[in-house]
């Protein structure tokens, strides 16, 4: 399986952030392999995810403070069972600064919500790269996560 995690930004990524976001994502290596894509625009992401060509179409997850708050527990879950179906890709998407419209949330197999504040684009590639670690190591039975 390959992860993607996607950034819609109309400006370069910040340095101060990008430290984590990859220490995390090189993390999963062990797990799936992963990468980070940034796009100037929406249309860009998504002319990019129609592309991509493998045995299963790429399941995009768009970030949307609409979407569903998953606790850590439940991604793992959602991720286990996209990985035992077989699936290839999947592509976590941060919007862009106005959001998702509703013909691009349309496109999404999952709105997912990191919580109803707000987060800078840098700051979201963060929490997200550190979640999909936490969620691969709960699948794995691994120490990292520690539920009470």
């Amino acid at each position: 399986m390959k992860i993607t995690v996607a950034s819609v930004a109309g400006r370069s990524r910040s340095e101060r952030f990008d430290g984590l976001a990859t220490e995390y994502l090189d993390r999963l290596q062990p797990y799936a392999k992963t990468d980070f894509l940034g796009f100037k625009t929406s249309e860009a992401l998504f002319e990019w995810a129609i592309k991509l060509k493998s045995r299963t179409s790429p399941v995009l997850v768009l970030l949307d403070e609409r979407g569903k708050q998953l606790s850590s527990q439940a991604l793992a879950e959602w991720l286990g069972s996209q990985r035992d179906e077989g699936q290839q890709r999947i592509i976590f998407a941060i919007g862009p600064a106005d959001g998702w419209s509703s013909a691009e949330r349309a496109h999404a197999a999952l709105l997912l919500s990191l919580g109803l504040m707000t987060l800078p684009h840098e700051l979201a590639r963060v929490v997200v790269s550190e979640q999909l670690y936490r969620a691969f190591t709960i699948l794995a039975g691994h120490p990292y996560h520690r539920s009470g």
